[in-house]
């Protein structure tokens, strides 16, 4: 709480804080640069070349340097963006310290203070250690935790540890702890049902430690501001005010909250029209068809295999005209390969990424030795959007960017060196190394060809898929939660992962349904989509080599369970659509757990098997001996109308309607 000598300084021009503290001087030449101190791995002061350049000069440390940690201390806070959002910061110098705000929509709302006579209810405390700023919230017990993001194991995280730092995790675990998306954001709810966000603000690798009931203990490198979001009286609240720093999910297209399709790979444009066709005659709804990286002329991206889809504009056109539409991927290797256009192009415009000896770094991909756009800097961004721009051309309805943590083959860390270099614009942070850009790299991904879509047609909404992504990225693009397994582990991990992602301002989301990797069995296959037919995002796909996964696949039995589930869907799709323009409109999320309908209630809190779409409760059976029918579900209190659609199967789940 906080302490009663704290008193609130009302925004002015010459203090943006509660309880102003001051720092000695951190180096003595600082006052002389045209920049504030910022850090690496610790504080650190940054400079301007002569051509007005951001420069990383130096690094200094602000922990004792023996070691220790320094005594806990509370931070200061200013009220920004609106009532109830505050700003906490170690210090004033701290404060000058911290980059520019990636993940905020407008990062001059983090900066400005507002007019407020309301302080906060939870001040954090703050200490150093090991040039390491560890962040404190104490919280009474009963205080249940959530999102952290692209996150596996259970729904509520007390006695979890995530680690942000994206990561190419195929077959993940519930222990995983670091994934393909960082989210440093924690919901909070009280015994109350009172919510608050907690959001730690910086792009470098960050551990949110819950492993003590009601304690969360953020630790990254100096200096980031804490941003607190209420409490307010529902978790809808709190992520609509967080929706009004870090932006809403995009208005996806109609067609995008329909049934997709996707394999890796289907290996040739026949084959893909063999798909398209074959879910038209069994009568099995459908609205894409996804076109992995087999498409491309030896990997390389923009291009394709002239003998397998030697005409993609038509593909497209059949495609259309049997109602379906065609997104194809995009990795960020680029084939180091003179001859090779887009290669020739990047290099001329210098847009890649470069190695510690400022050459462009070269890593190994699916293509080989290739480079990477550095998608920190608008002229590699405006490279890229283009290249998009005329890709679309191809009939293009919808672009999927993978690998895009950035994966790196045949390397420990399984990305770039954390020294690599990137010439970053400076309202992003600037000139700095990989490891202040990595979570962010697929986001800007994605902006970079959400933007490039824009500049194809203004009249038509993009659609992109990304796996990487940080906090903000559903500004541009859609997820996926990677590459699952096909376990009966990962079917139930499915359900609060989706909601995970969704109490983290990331609404757009599903799993591979059947699993990624391994085979699934007819009852596993039809249990999942039948789930997967009510997540927000609607995708099936499996690895190459991997049994066919088709809803046809498994048998009869199993494609009559899909053909209803997915029914059920479109039958649902006007409800769908007016969540996600609410979601767009307002910040409110798509999916969420139960304990929404009544946050009070600490039985719902836990509950991982059932979701709610709005007024619709959705109660699945994820255990391999137990049908839908032999549940016994615990519902919020009021009025729950069971109804179907004479559609009713043990594989399906049970659906309710709030009266």
């Amino acid at each position: 709480m906080v302490s009663s000598s704290s008193s609130l300084t009302i925004a002015s021009s010459h203090s943006f804080f509660s309880n102003d503290r001051s720092l000695p001087s951190l180096n003595p030449i600082a006052p002389s640069l045209a920049l504030p101190a910022i850090r690496s791995s610790a504080l650190a002061v940054t400079s301007r070349s002569s051509k007005g350049r951001r420069c990383l000069i130096r690094r200094m440390s602000v922990s004792k340097g023996d070691g220790s940690e320094t005594a806990p201390s509370d931070m200061i806070f200013g009220p920004i963006l609106e009532d109830g959002v505050f700003r906490f910061d170690c210090s004033v110098e701290h404060r000058k310290a911290a980059f520019p705000s990636v993940s905020f929509k407008n990062s001059k709302d983090r900066e400005v203070p507002i007019p407020s006579h309301i302080v906060p209810a939870f001040t954090p405390t703050y200490s150093l250690l090991e040039e390491q700023q560890v962040v404190t919230f104490q919280f009474s017990p009963g205080t249940s935790f959530y999102g952290t993001g692209e996150v596996g194991g259970q729904l509520e995280r007390t006695g979890k540890r995530v680690f942000t730092w994206n990561t190419d995790a195929w077959g993940y675990g519930p222990g995983t702890t670091s994934l393909y998306q960082s989210h440093p954001w924690v919901l909070v709810v009280l015994p109350t049902g009172e919510t608050l966000g907690v959001l730690a603000d910086t792009t470098r690798k960050c551990e949110i430690d819950l492993r003590k009931e009601g304690v969360i203990r953020i630790i990254s490198p100096p200096s980031y501001p804490i941003i607190t979001f209420g409490p307010f009286s529902t978790p809808t609240a709190v992520l609509q005010s967080l929706s009004h720093a870090v932006g809403t999910v995009f208005m996806p297209p109609k067609w995008a909250l329909g049934y997709h399709q996707c394999r890796w790979s289907y290996m040739s444009g026949k084959r893909v029209a063999e798909i398209a066709q074959t879910f038209r005659d069994k009568k099995i709804p459908s609205d894409v068809i996804w076109m992995d990286i087999d498409y491309m002329d030896g990997f390389r991206c923009f291009t394709f295999d002239k003998e397998r889809f030697p005409d993609p504009s038509a593909l497209a056109k059949h495609l259309h005209n049997n109602g379906f539409k065609a997104i194809w991927m995009l990795d960020p290797g680029i084939k180091q390969e003179e001859g090779f256009d887009v290669y020739d192009s990047g290099s001329k415009n210098n847009v890649w990424v470069k190695g510690a000896d400022g050459e462009p770094f070269i890593g190994e991909v699916w293509p080989g030795p290739c480079v990477f756009p550095d998608y920190t800097n608008s002229k590699a961004r405006s490279w890229w959007a283009n290249l998009v721009k005329d890709f679309i051309s191809n009939g293009v309805d919808g672009i999927w960017n993978d690998m895009n943590e950035p994966a790196v083959f045949k390397v420990v860390t399984k990305t770039m060196p954390e020294n690599n270099i990137h010439r970053g614009d400076d309202e992003l942070g600037g000139v700095q190394y990989h490891s202040h850009y990595h979570n962010v790299y697929g986001m800007l991904m994605a902006r970079s060809t959400y933007e490039g879509m824009e500049l194809a047609d203004k009249n038509k909404r993009p659609f992109v898929l990304t796996r990487a992504g940080f906090i903000g990225s559903q500004r541009y693009a859609a997820t996926w939660t990677g590459d699952n397994l096909s376990t009966w582990e990962h079917l139930h991990m499915s359900i609060s992962m989706v909601l995970q992602l969704g109490l983290s301002g990331q609404p757009l989301s599903g799993p591979d349904i059947g699993g990624f990797a391994g085979n699934a069995t007819p009852r596993l296959f039809g249990r999942w989509m039948g789930v997967g037919a009510m997540f927000p995002f609607c995708r099936g796909h499996s690895e190459a080599g991997t049994d066919d996964h088709e809803p046809w696949s498994f048998g009869e039995e199993c494609e009559e369970v899909c053909r209803a589930a997915l029914k059920r869907r479109y039958q649902l799709l006007p409800h769908f659509y007016t969540l996600f323009y609410i979601a767009h409109t307002t910040g409110a999320p798509v999916a969420t757990p139960i304990f929404f309908a009544d946050p009070k209630d600490s039985r719902l809190r836990t509950i991982e098997n059932a979701f709610l779409l709005g007024s619709l409760l959705i109660h699945a059976s994820t255990l391999s001996n137990q049908g839908s029918h032999e549940l016994q579900p615990i519902l919020p209190r009021g009025t729950w109308l069971r109804f179907d659609f004479e559609d009713s199967h043990p594989d399906l789940p049970t659906l309710y309607l709030q009266g």
